[in-house]
């Protein structure tokens, strides 16, 4: 694909809208496809003015003025999804983490693309050979798992479902790596590598944290500290969405059937409450963890 191709985003909110930035910042050209104008206009407006935007971008000396003009100007968007695949060249969907959902709007894509053009999904832990059983091409069906904030997070994680091509996953490697990105490949499995382990751990803070071990707070710290994440579990949670925590371990149950992956009872409560996530990336979020316990983040208390 030349960068000059069009780069579809079907499901333009927090996750979609990111990675559009993303691939407009590294020259392509991207339409974002949402419901509604409104969708769409807020997207825009935290492309340029949120905290992984453009102008934030340009304040911390990544991009130069022009830079971020240029990368925002190669964004376009639009309701009428037939319209926007007709110019594809690339297809990444980022909408709700629902297989329902997923197979009805890979229908679509795959009846409104030309037949070259590879599908890609941005889900978690839904199956993609499931997902490319809605369309006519699963060789080119693939997931494209990006890290969130897409901008700075350096892993793509390319899952190959059971029918897609090595073509397919070759190209999707290279692609990941014009953007700046380490790929690496996994197995379809419910999960997948990075999701698997990043629940696990999330289950095990928040079985802490109901037993009264540690405070979300500590817990957070003691991950930075002791083994050097740049976020503690709840910090990641808050920032990702506690509503699309909860959707991944219902979604790893319903697949495995395996009882490890038990909802904690405090996220479905805080869901359940209105807290949903980082209310600065969640509209009309009461909060996360964080707002909950009324506690500072590990890197207000350390100064960094």
């Amino acid at each position: 694909m030349r960068r000059e191709g069009k780069v579809v985003i079907v499901g333009f909110g927090l996750m979609g809208r990111q990675i559009g930035q993303l691939f407009a910042q590294k020259g392509f050209e991207v339409i974002g496809v949402d419901r509604t104008d409104e969708i769409l206009g807020t997207a825009l407006n935290e492309i340029m003015e949120g905290r992984f935007g453009l102008k934030r971008a340009v304040k911390r000396g990544k991009l130069t003025e022009e830079e971020a003009k240029e990368s925002f100007e190669r964004i376009s968007t639009t309701t009428n999804l037939k319209g926007a695949c007709g110019k594809a060249s690339f297809v990444i969907e980022s909408v709700y983490e629902d297989l329902a959902l997923k197979k009805d709007v890979f229908k679509k894509i795959d009846s409104y693309c030309r037949g070259d053009v590879i599908l890609a999904t941005n889900t978690s832990t839904l199956s993609i050979t499931e997902i490319a059983t809605a369309t006519n091409r699963p060789d080119k069906v693939i997931g494209m798992h990006f890290f969130n904030p897409p901008q700075v997070m350096r892993l793509v994680e390319v899952i190959r479902g059971l029918l897609t091509s090595n073509e397919t996953i070759n190209f999707t490697k290279d692609l990941a790596r014009k953007l700046g990105k380490h790929p690496i490949v996994v197995k379809d499995y419910p999960g997948f590598a990075t999701s698997r382990l990043g629940i696990k751990l999330f289950l095990e803070a928040c079985e802490m944290l109901q037993e009264g071990v540690a405070n979300i707070q500590d817990i957070d710290t003691c991950m930075r500290l002791g083994y050097g994440h740049p976020m503690g579990p709840f910090e990641l949670a808050d920032l990702i969405g506690l509503d699309t925590r909860l959707k991944i371990i219902e979604a790893l149950r319903a697949q495995t059937g395996d009882p490890a992956w038990k909802t904690p009872v405090i996220l479905k409560q805080l869901v359940a409450s209105g807290y949903i996530g980082d209310p600065k990336l969640k509209p009309g979020s009461k909060g996360g963890f964080y707002e909950y316990y009324n506690l500072k983040k590990p890197g207000e208390v350390m100064g960094k």
